[in-house]
């Protein structure tokens, strides 16, 4: 007798982790030292961790006891119960080898008829962080509770100096360090956390400030380079050794900046900038959480979370074709290098793109047009004041200004209207279906790692109620 019925989603996932490549994780395991405990199957933790994650259990320790009670966790777990330390640590240690997958199940997607390319739509979702917002202090705070902290435990030494030599007193001199005041240890491990926090924030300020100044430095020499006049060539050329003098006065480095790691790949999205002044400080208002520094306060549907903004294309068969995350709350930088990940992932850019008002600058509208993707970017209401022809005309607003236009007409209009219907439910699936509303691990590049898994899945139930099995695929050709 059969323990769960013919078709059921546990032997679809065994299927398809037969089917996927595990070489990179493979090998992985097999770099470590051989002695010790004999690890469990790869492939058997990774259909656990996929199988988890697509109906909703996503907590190490929920998963370790489905092992032992739910029927289609011990088919697939072939009656092992790995420890919840154990599933977690493979989560944690294999997390970038586990969302390499989801390419190997994109590709499924496509031999199964499922459109990856096409029209698709980008967008972005702010997805709770495995920390309080509770947990996050300002510049300004940490620096007047560093002050306020070290007076009270000034004033906590001052009571147990003079506590202490009453004892002594009565009982003799000498005390142990255990004997040190509850009350003057809480603070004086407060004080410490905060004061981390500070430098952190201090040295994450500095290295923006630097970053910005680099920016600029580079501007102002291709300016150097392109401007007709001498004399406007030979100032931008000062302003620009300034710049870099000054960021690498900031950040203790004086070499070149050429080979500086802030030149990121096409496919990297840009990070949150610690907000700073001109000299490299935090400003009074920039936060830092302790449980998650990488996390930030967002905004989603008008409640302040502390959160990541997980990012998502999809196809018209609501199959995500690319995935990332930052800790940057504006979406507006993150189309090229969506798109570029969609490239890389789809082997070509889709034919038509649709996005909402989030995405639109004149680099975004520049690159659709350069690379001839036809691109249905909502604008908003910013031009009012060029078309009552109050503001001059700039390059910025005149490519905004046609693509509002663009928008205007019959087709733009019956394009951009089927954005809703592509991207919006996908979101709705991972977060009310699956449910997956908060990540489990803590760190930009973890948290990447864990949005990836989650698009897998999602794409491997798309794939499951389009065939049911693999048997019911084409040959790859």
């Amino acid at each position: 007798m059969e323990w769960l019925p013919q078709g059921h989603l546990a032997y679809f996932i065994l299927e398809v982790v037969a089917e996927l490549s595990l070489s990179g994780l493979e090998e992985k395991i097999q770099r470590k030292d051989w002695r010790g405990t004999r690890p469990y199957s790869p492939r058997m933790m990774t259909a656990l961790l996929l199988y988890g994650y697509a109906v909703g259990v996503f907590s190490s320790r929920k998963i370790e006891r489905s092992t032992y009670e739910d029927v289609a966790f011990r088919v697939l777990s072939g009656g092992e119960h790995p420890h919840f330390t154990t599933i977690n640590e493979f989560r944690r240690e294999h997390g970038p080898e586990l969302s390499a997958l989801f390419v190997q199940v994109l590709q499924l997607c496509r031999r199964a008829g499922l459109r990856t390319v096409g029209h698709v739509s980008l967008d972005g979702t702010k997805v709770g962080a495995n920390a309080s917002k509770h947990k996050a202090m300002s510049y300004g705070r940490m620096k007047d509770e560093e002050k306020r902290l070290l007076g009270e435990v000034e004033q906590l030494l001052a009571s147990a100096d003079q506590v202490d030599a009453e004892e002594d007193a009565w009982y003799g001199r000498g005390q142990r360090p255990e004997d040190l005041p509850e009350e003057l240890r809480r603070r004086d491990t407060r004080l410490a956390k905060i004061h981390e926090a500070k430098l952190a924030l201090e040295k994450e300020a500095s290295e923006a400030r630097a970053a910005e100044l680099l920016e600029h430095a580079k501007k102002q020499r291709q300016q150097a380079e392109t401007s007709t006049d001498p004399v406007e060539r030979k100032r931008a050329a000062t302003r620009a050794s300034k710049s870099e003098q000054k960021a690498a006065e900031l950040t203790g480095r004086d070499d070149d900046h050429d080979d500086d790691a802030g030149a990121s790949p096409t496919t990297e999205l840009p990070k949150h900038r610690v907000p700073s002044t001109d000299d490299g400080e935090p400003t009074s208002k920039a936060q830092r959480n302790f449980t998650d520094p990488d996390s930030r306060i967002m905004v989603r549907n008008g409640v302040f979370m502390q959160a990541y903004n997980a990012q998502a294309v999809v196809s018209e068969s609501q199959i995500i074709v690319a995935h990332a995350v930052t800790n940057q709350p504006p979406d507006q930088h993150n189309l090229i290098p969506m798109m570029e990940r969609v490239r890389d992932n789809c082997g070509r850019l889709p034919d038509v793109l649709s996005a909402d008002a989030g995405f639109i600058c004149e680099d975004n509208i520049r690159y659709c047009e350069r690379n001839e993707l036809d691109a249905y970017i909502a604008v908003g209401r910013k031009d009012d004041d060029v078309r009552a022809g109050r503001l001059p005309m700039s390059p910025a607003r005149q490519a905004r200004w046609d693509m509002r236009e663009k928008l205007k007409s019959a087709l733009g209009r019956e394009l951009y209207a089927r954005r809703k219907t592509i991207v919006e439910p996908v979101f709705g699936q991972i977060k009310c279906a699956m449910p997956f509303a908060r990540f489990s691990l803590r760190g930009l590049a973890k948290v990447g790692s864990e949005w990836g898994i989650v698009c897998c899945c999602h794409n491997l139930l798309k794939l499951f109620r389009s065939v049911g099995s693999l048997a019911d695929l084409p040959a790859s050709g």
